[in-house]
């Protein structure tokens, strides 16, 4: 299998002859003292993140909802803009659960759970899962955290039905159109998605669906049910769908990085495991500018609103795995962790 083209511009030289986990590197010079001046919250700017993302969503819904009255593609083109709103809710959500938002911890909370009746994404939860995906991003060992990936050797290992199920879930059909819904819609609903010890979160998870049981019953108030769904369905599609795919697309690229636990480096795992998504300038906006996730995996302390600024701040940051939108689209090729090559491959490798 070939490079793909443009999925690392440029590559700093600790890079270089990396062929195994067992072979030697270089340190990484220490790199996280550059963010620190970005990290903690600004709570003028985080208002204003939230004021160009909460209001917005809500006129855009009811924009949805009268356009009714007319051709339903009018409503479906209207949906695209209202779910990049949903998008920067989510970046709200998920600051807040980083502690980088607002200030204030009891601010934070309120706005994570206000943000959660439209990413639908119960609080803590998320709160506490993506926790977890930070302190084990690009550990082998603790793979099953993100998008399930196997190893080739896992692979050949797995039976003909193993194999399979496999292929049927890396599909890009199931990935990114069947399994956002089913994960965001449907299986954060339930408690039992949480761990037996993880208390808060499962209360979280039972809040949130309280919370929307009662604001969807005075949504049903003013309009129809079939009017609802015509406008949250595809709303609730295409946002699922983004997540899924930025949430992809950061860490599985064709020169990323995995090792085993006692080889792991945290600068390693951020600076090389996730990438610059270089997207045009309307759609970071939208995303929150979380394509900028080499710099938000050095340190989650910086809140979405100062990603861009730290970018800018030092050359290093530059020299990262940089990803274009029409390159992107090549990943979703990609399917397994080749430990001989150290690159995630294709079917054909």
């Amino acid at each position: 299998m070939a490079p793909l083209a443009g999925t690392a511009h440029s590559t700093p030289d600790w890079r270089k002859g990396q062929a195994t986990n067992e072979q030697v590197t270089p340190p990484l010079p220490d790199v996280r003292h550059i963010v620190g001046p970005y990290e903690g919250a600004n709570d003028r700017r985080a208002a204003w993140a939230l004021a160009t993302s909460l209001p917005p969503f809500v006129a855009m819904w009811w924009l949805m909802h009268r356009s009714l009255v007319l051709p339903y593609w009018v409503t479906l083109a209207l949906a695209i803009p209202t779910a990049g709103f949903a998008v920067r809710i989510f970046i709200v959500q998920h600051d807040c659960g980083h502690g980088s938002f607002f200030r204030s911890a009891r601010l934070r909370l309120l706005v994570g759970r206000i943000c959660s009746l439209v990413t639908l994404m119960p609080y803590a939860y998320f709160r506490r899962t993506h926790g977890a995906h930070h302190a084990t991003s690009g550990k082998l060992e603790h793979r099953g955290v993100d998008i399930e990936t196997l190893t080739v050797r896992e692979y050949l290992a797995l039976s003909r039905a193993g194999r399979l199920r496999y292929r049927l879930f890396r599909n890009p059909l199931v990935l990114f159109g069947i399994a956002p819904i089913l994960y965001f819609a449907v299986a954060t609903r339930f408690p039992w998605l949480a761990r037996r010890t993880w208390k808060r979160e499962r209360n979280s998870i039972l809040l949130t669906n309280a919370a929307l049981a009662i604001a969807v019953w005075a949504i049903l108030q003013i309009v129809e049910p079939m009017a609802f769904l015509k406008v949250q369905l595809p709303i609730t599609v295409m946002a699922s769908f983004v997540g899924m795919w930025m949430f992809y697309v950061q860490h599985q690229f064709e020169g990323t990085y995995w090792a085993g636990e006692d080889a792991w480096d945290y600068t390693r795992a951020a600076l090389q495991g996730s990438s610059y998504y270089a997207l045009p300038a309307v759609l970071e906006w939208f995303t929150g500018y979380i394509g900028l996730h080499h710099v938000h995996h050095l340190s989650p302390r910086v809140p979405s609103y100062r990603l861009a600024d730290c970018h800018r701040s030092s050359p290093l940051l530059s020299t990262v795995p940089r990803i274009g939108l029409r390159d992107s689209v090549r990943c979703a090729r990609l399917k397994l962790w080749d430990e001989e090559s150290q690159r995630l491959v294709g079917w054909q490798r």
